[in-house]
Formats: structure tokens, sequence, C-alpha cells
């Protein structure tokens, strides 16, 4: 039998697409250092500082030798510079022409008058011999004589050189020019290297601060793991031995670790006390109610006892004094079944051991559904039970208290007419197999803020405690209370239209439950299965 769906969400406009900025604030939140552990960003720090202290030195050290291997080549400048005058003033020396002798590979000279060369430049080469520029050789009527050093591009295969002019005595101008090629070859080696041995270093830095942060970041995982731990203890109900705590030696003041370590310890002794006092308030409490509830049996018997006497006098009685006896009748025994579950409640969070025998589910259903519907026959009662009977180990009584409170709880807030589906399967399969029993009704639902106490101790969506629909408020409370004595779980899910509690019991023999080992989940998904 299959639940009616859910009415359909109404429709709603889509959103707008994000914007460019809204895009770069997501990655950068999801991408960005903020995501990053304290691991990886102190490794990124620590490498961001040694690519700046590299980039500096670096820098630093290319700029001083490239200032260095120019002033080196100027000093050869003004050499060949002088050689040049004196090989172009000297009558001796006319025989060499331009290049005089001293004058290396490369030379470039070239002789200006009134801003027009007088010869065309030429450039010494390897065998010796010179040939003329072939780049860019009206460059060199650009320098001034006397000013000193220039750098000029030349073109072609010469690229840059340093040139410097100077007057000779005939009027004109010579100029010399020496290439810059094996500082520019210099320079770029060294960049190389230093860049190879920048990411060397910084590879190995990275690897070996990995290591080390790792290391020193040690305690904090231990510290916290103790944190973890404690955090996944139930600490809501039940007692709790709060014996986790971080270690000695990560509880050192004189470290920033172990100042967050002794915090955690002197906050978990807090914590550990207000439980165990807790732990006692609650214990008296129980114990308290327990007593009451037995005690209040007695009486409650007798009240009973001498309202029905009153019925069955042979004497006439007034008509007032019967309905007044029949409603102290009726309150009685409304009074004895809230004694009854207290009681029952008080002995489950004691943890009185349950009965352990087969339980027929399928008859037990078959028996609680036909009970409901003679109690409600205003409501419409399907049954959904497989052929095969399930069976599970765990009391009967309770088990069919479970069935009979959910049934009652169902038949008790919805109005007449409603549906109410009864199914049973079985789920998973060896150790992990469970019984899965789902009660569904179509009725308008659980308000969405009763859900997350709809299991708890005299919940009620009536916040006026109106009394009208008889309910105590413990139905649902002891229906979580057995189900967890069974080592199972008990679910629900609701929305207008469609409300359905699910119980899921162990099919194979109960492991031990701790007193107050409430498993309860709740869960407002709107997708609910169906029967």
């Amino acid at each position: 039998m299959t639940a009616p769906p859910p009415p359909a969400a109404p429709l709603v406009p889509p959103s707008p697409p994000p914007s460019a900025r809204d895009r770069l604030h997501r990655a950068w939140t999801t991408w960005g250092p903020r995501g990053w552990s304290l691991r990886t960003r102190l490794i990124a720090v620590l490498l961001a500082l040694l690519s700046v202290v590299s980039l500096v030195i670096g820098v630093v050290s290319v700029v001083a030798l490239r200032s260095y291997l120019i002033d080196q080549l100027d000093e050869r400048l003004d050499a060949a510079a002088d050689r040049t005058t004196r090989s172009i003033e000297s009558p001796i020396n006319a025989q060499f022409g331009l290049f005089g002798p001293g004058q290396i590979e490369g030379t470039v000279i070239a002789r200006v008058r009134n801003g027009q060369l007088v010869t065309v430049p030429r450039v010494l080469t390897t065998s010796g011999e010179t040939g003329q520029v072939a780049g860019n050789p009206s460059v060199l009527l650009t320098v001034e004589p006397e000013t000193g050093p220039h750098t000029r591009d030349l073109g072609g295969d010469l690229g840059k050189y340093r040139v410097r002019a100077e007057w000779v005595s005939d009027g004109t101008i010579a100029v010399t020019g020496l290439p810059m090629a094996n500082v520019s070859d210099t320079v770029f080696r060294l960049a190389a290297i230093i860049t190879a041995v920048t990411i060397a270093g910084l590879a190995l830095a990275a690897a070996a601060g990995a290591a080390i942060v790792r290391l020193t970041l040690r305690p904090l995982r231990r510290v916290a793991a103790t944190a973890t731990q404690v955090a996944t203890m139930p600490l809501d109900r039940g007692e709790v031995a709060l014996a986790v705590r971080v270690p000695e030696e990560d509880t050192d003041p004189r470290t920033e670790v172990g100042q967050v370590g002794a915090a955690i310890n002197n906050m978990l002794g807090h914590v550990g006390a207000a439980l165990n006092a807790r732990q006692a308030s609650e214990t008296r409490v129980r114990r308290f109610v327990a007593d009451a509830s037995h005690e209040l049996r007695t009486p409650l018997a007798a009240i009973r006892g001498y309202a029905e006497l009153s019925r069955r006098s042979q004497e006439p009685v007034p008509e007032d004094v019967a309905h007044a006896m029949s409603r102290v009748e009726s309150q009685a025994v409304r009074m004895t079944g809230l004694v009854e579950d207290l009681l029952l409640l008080a002995s489950l969070d004691s943890g009185r051991p349950l009965v352990r025998e087969p339980v027929d589910l399928t008859q037990v259903l078959i028996g609680a559904v036909g009970d409901a519907h003679a109690a409600g026959p205003s409501h419409v009662w399907r049954l959904d039970v497989p052929e095969e009977p399930i069976t599970v180990i765990g009391e009967n009584a309770r088990l069919t208290q479970v069935i009979t409170n959910l049934l009652g709880n169902a038949r008790t807030h919805t109005p007449p007419q409603t549906e109410v589906t009864v199914s049973l399967r079985v789920e998973g399969t060896g150790p992990a197999q469970q019984a899965v029993i789902t009660v569904s009704d179509n009725g308008p639902g659980i308000a969405p803020e009763l859900l997350p106490e709809v299991f708890e101790r005299f919940a009620r969506g009536d916040s006026s405690r109106s009394r009208a629909a008889g309910s105590t408020g413990l139905g649902l409370a002891i229906v979580a209370a057995v189900v967890a004595a069974h080592h199972g779980t008990v679910s629900v899910q609701s929305v207008p239209g469609n409300t359905v509690f699910t119980v899921r019991i162990p099919v194979g023999p109960l492991p031990p439950v701790e007193a107050n080992g409430v498993a309860v989940r709740h869960d407002t998904r709107t997708d609910a299965p169906t029967s």
C-alpha cells in the first residue's frame, strides 16, 4: 500500500546567476587560505618568506654582477678608445689603419665628421680581418664625444655595445665600441643558476618544513583527538564516566599547545563534575517518580473499588451523586494508566532487563491493528505484512505496547476517515538484518517545531495542555524507551498529508543496552518512505 504523495511545492522563480564578484568570493572562500589547515598555512608562509628572500638575493646578485662586469668593460673600452686615437694620430701606427695593435675581437670603430660618417664602421673579426657593420651603424652618430661610455644596439648579429666617442686632432670624432655579449651571457647564466638553486631549495624546504611542522603539531593533534573523542560521547543522558583527558606531556604551561591542553583538561573536569551532579539529580528524580508511582497504585485501586461499590449498591443513589462517582471512577482509571506509564519508564530508565524470547511481529501487528479498528472505527486501518512471519528476540508485551501506542497516537491526533497504514518488512542481511515497522497516515501532520521533541516525555502539540484528547504525553516516550531497550531506533518524518513513524529492531540477539540509552533520530525530510 502506497501512502499519498505530498502536495507539490509551489513554483519558485529561478534565482539570478551569481556575479563575477560572488564567484570570486566563493572560490576564495573554498580554495583560499581560509580553507587551509594550520599545517598548510605554516608551510605556505615559510615558502613565501623563503621565496621573497631568494628573490631579493637573486636580484641584488644579478644587478651587482652586471654593474661590476660593465665597469670592467668600460675600463677596457677606455683603453681601446685610447688605442684608436693613437692609431689615427700617430704616423707610426697609421699603417695598421683604424685597428691598431692590441684591439680585441668584436671591436667596432667608426670616424664621424659634422654628423656624417667619414669611414664605414668596421668590426674586428675572429681571424683579425675587418668587416662592415651590417646592423644599424647610424646609431653611432648619436654618441656625444667626451661624455663617457654609452650603450647602443647595433642590431643584426652584433647586438648591444658599449661605445665611446673621442675627438681626434684632425677634427674628426673616433667612435670605439666593445660588445656586451659576454656581460649578458654571464648575467643570464647567473640568473639561471640562482633560479634553479632557488627552486630546488624551495622544494627541499617544503619537504623539510612539512616534516618539521607535522612533528611540531603532533601534540596539537593529540589535543584535538581528545576533544573529538569527548565530542562523540553521549553526554545528554545516563551516567557518563568522563575519564578522557589530554596526555600529561601535552599540558606543559610553558608552550601554547600545553596551555590549550591544560585548559581542556580543566574544562573536562568541570564538565565531568556537572554531569555527575546532573546524573545524581536525575537518579533522585527517577527514584522519587518510581516510589511515588508505586505508592499511588494502592490508593488509586481503593478509589476505583469504592466507586464501583457505590454503583453496585442496592440503595437508590441520587443522580448527581451517581454522575460524580462515575467521573471519579473514570479519572481514577485514567490516573492509574498514567501511574503505570511512569512506572514503566522508571523501570526502563533503571536498566531493567527485558524478557528475551522469540516474538512474531506479524502476529503482534495483526492483533494491534484489530484492537485499533475496534477502538477507532471511524478511521481506515490498513495492514501490509509479508506472508512469512518475521521473528525478533525481545519482550512480547513491550513490543505490543510500542505498536499500540503508535496506533493510538495516530487515532488520537488525526480526524475521522484518516487512512492509517501499518507495514512490516526486513532490511539488510546477516548480523545487520533489521525488522522495519512503519506506521503512516495521511492526516494533517506534525508541526515542524514539535518534531525535534516529539519523543520527549510530556511533549504535547497543544500548548493549552488540554486533556480533551485524553493524551498523557508519555506514549511516544514509552515507544522510544522500549525500542532503545531492544537496541533499535525510532524516527519520524512528517509533512502535511504524510506522517511516517519508522521502528527498526535487530532481528538477531539483543546486545546489552545501557540505562537511558535511548537512540532516537528525528528526520524532517520531505521524502518520507511509503509503505
